[in-house]
């Protein structure tokens, strides 16, 4: 069934049944008001996506309405139903923001076109007001020819055409949204949209509204119906960064999405039929994550149809001229050619170990070219010593290895001394701990719990 619902407005009660009749057999919802005033208090009292108002009608007409809806914020679409004698007043109408006009007497066909042009208009409307965000937020392409990327370059090569969703990893930084917009634009959702959300950026308790929106009244504050990503992206692309942090009883949710094809607006109970491709990243192993209870290993194997490892930098450092070249030329975009970079400051930055990978070094070169004041990047322009060892480290000599080779106890016991590391230099400030190792406070409350470390082993 379809999930828009449409307002008939009209002073005669065989009018509004005509219309109720030809727009239900089209799959629409609908209510009905004999006028204006009753047809304003619907508006405000139930989701409606299109109002189909008579022009003139006793009390509030057509026109009325419309200035009533406007002044109160509603941007409803609606179209005017006219007489031929009252064409300049659908003109006026329409001036107004009225989207479109009927003419007494209508078919069928008409009626469809009108409600398609209208639908269609603000879809875009919706469109154009997400695109306008990405476009000022800009991204970078894929950089470097390096065996490590050629081989990243050959899987998005093989999945891009199919249906199939993917899931990245690697660690903060070595662009896996990139490479999610790769894939986007080389498959045949490539003129769709790409919507990208980052699971760990926005609060849980408005997670699940972002994705699947919800209806007016759905909770306090919603005022409006809101369209979720999963809708915005018909079509598309959604991109679902950072996977490991969205809550497990949301796991769960978007579990059921991607079986079925379907979600449901919060507050609402309609299906919502979907046609889309996902796209999921994450920081963490992903297996170590299920072992951890911080994803569900259903929702694991779902999105692992096809899986790409992105290579931290320091495994691809045979990209890294290319890498400071193209960030110098988006810093220098429709400027004079920028001046590049000294060998000796290459060969440098070639021996820092890059914890935060191509992100880092894009905020290094923005810095650096600051400090050089318009000539060529050089050794003093890159403190790298202010970031943290400036060195790859050695491997570790033999005497320095525990005495027992079992790797899980080593690992489970240098977490905790990190974690307590961490609480210890953050004065027990769990939040600020948990940005000290750089994971989420969901994440430490969890090892705290598991390592029975403090007033969390009970």
């Amino acid at each position: 069934m379809n999930k828009r619902r449409v307002l008939v407005v009209d002073d005669e009660a065989n009018m509004r049944r005509v219309l109720e009749i030809m727009l239900s057999r089209r799959g629409y919802r609908t209510l009905s008001a004999e006028d204006g005033r009753q047809a304003l208090a619907m508006a405000q009292a139930h989701p409606v996506d299109l109002v189909i108002s008579d022009l003139r009608m006793p009390g509030m007409n057509g026109i009325e309405l419309l200035r009533e809806l406007r002044a109160a914020g509603n941007d409803l679409p609606l179209i005017i139903i006219t007489a031929q004698g009252s064409i300049e007043s659908a003109v006026e109408a329409m001036r107004l923001g009225a989207c479109d006009y009927l003419l007494r007497p209508f078919d069928n066909e008409a009626l469809d076109l009108a409600i398609g042009r209208v639908f269609a208009v603000h879809e875009m409307q919706q469109q154009n007001q997400f695109l306008r965000g990405e476009v000022d937020r800009g991204w970078d392409g894929l950089v470097g020819t390096g065996a490590a990327m050629q081989r990243v370059r050959q899987q998005i090569a093989q999945v891009a055409p199919t249906r199939a969703s993917v899931l990245l990893t690697g660690e903060t930084g070595t662009g896996k949204e990139v490479v999610a917009r790769a894939i986007h634009r080389a498959s045949p959702r490539g003129e769709g949209l790409f919507v990208p959300i980052n699971c760990a950026a926005i609060p849980a308790d408005i997670l699940e509204s972002e994705l699947f929106g919800h209806e007016k009244g759905a909770f306090t504050g919603a005022l409006k119906d809101r369209v979720g990503k999963f809708e915005l992206a018909q079509g598309g692309t959604v991109f679902l960064d950072e996977i490991t942090e969205m809550p497990i009883a949301l796991q769960a949710k978007l579990l059921r999405v991607l079986q079925e094809g379907v979600i449901e607006r919060l507050g609402g109970n309609t299906p919502i039929e979907l046609d889309l491709r996902v796209i999921a990243a994450t920081n963490r192993v992903p297996r170590q994550a299920v072992r951890e209870g911080l994803m569900r290993e259903d929702l694991y194997y779902r999105l692992n149809v096809f899986s790409i490892e992105l290579p931290p930098l320091r495994d691809r450092l045979e990209d890294l001229a290319a890498l400071v070249r193209h960030f110098l030329d988006g810093l220098h975009r429709g400027a004079r050619p920028h001046p590049g970079i000294t060998t000796q400051a290459l060969e440098y930055l070639q021996q820092y170990r890059w914890p935060g990978n191509i992100r880092e070094l894009g905020n290094m070169v923005e810095r650096a070219n600051i400090l050089s004041g318009g000539g060529p990047l050089d050794l003093a322009h890159f403190p790298l010593d202010e970031a943290g060892t400036d060195a790859l480290p050695n491997a570790p000599d033999s005497a320095t290895l525990p005495a027992s080779l079992d790797l899980e106890a080593a690992v489970q016991d240098l977490e905790m001394r990190m974690i307590g590391e961490a609480l210890a230099q953050s004065g027990g400030n769990k939040t600020r701990a948990a940005q000290l190792l750089r994971i989420s406070e969901r994440s430490i409350w969890y090892k705290l719990k598991k390592y029975r470390l403090g007033a969390n082993a009970e």
